[in-house]
């Protein structure tokens, strides 16, 4: 577990810090996920590296076993939490899938930044940031998932994609040890 560098020009992709799904219950306490993902976003500002806030204002629309989703969403639902501080310089993406790759501009916005890396952070672990991570990887992007600026509703789900997927998509580190990475970048 260590990013050992960060390619000069890193994006900092934060999933679903949004008052809808902050307010749910979490694996771990969502208040230090979303201190850690704020201290992330003010270093990646403070170098001038893009900072990507993802919000979900929808669900995808195939079958499930499951069923279909009958939820309206409140009216402040997407609202991003406000401890994030967007800036009018971040880059907002509003999905309506479980990743933020498909569907999106996410990946024509990075490409357009010269964007050769992501540091990913959010909620949910299992859900948004691995599908998210999956595609990114995919499309052939260097990969640091920030384990510690993340959190699920389901411990069992958190841990194995942390243990089991993340490290066969890219680098994984705490929020420590990338803040340490990202003051050593040259400001752009």
């Amino acid at each position: 577990m260590s990013v050992t560098q960060l390619d000069p020009v890193t994006a900092l992709v934060i999933i679903d810090m949004q008052k809808g799904i902050v307010s749910m219950p979490t694996a771990q306490p969502i208040n230090e996920i979303i201190v850690r993902s704020a201290a992330l976003a003010q270093a990646f500002r403070a170098k001038g590296l893009p900072v990507v806030l993802v919000n979900v204002a929808g669900v995808a629309p195939g079958r499930t076993e499951a069923g279909l989703r009958k939820f309206a969403f409140p009216p402040d639902w997407t609202d991003l939490a406000p401890e994030l501080n967007q800036q009018p310089g971040d880059i907002l993406i509003t999905k309506h899938r479980w990743g933020a790759f498909i569907g999106t501009s996410l990946d024509e916005t990075l490409r357009g930044l010269g964007v050769t890396q992501i540091v990913l952070a959010g909620v949910a672990t299992s859900i948004g940031v691995e599908s998210t991570a999956r595609s990114l990887y995919d499309a052939g992007y260097n990969l640091a998932l920030v384990t510690d600026a993340m959190t699920d509703r389901d411990a069992d789900a958190h841990q194995y994609s942390i243990e089991k997927v993340f490290p066969r998509l890219g680098e994984t580190d705490t929020t420590e040890n990338v803040l340490k990475v990202v003051q050593d970048l040259p400001a752009r």
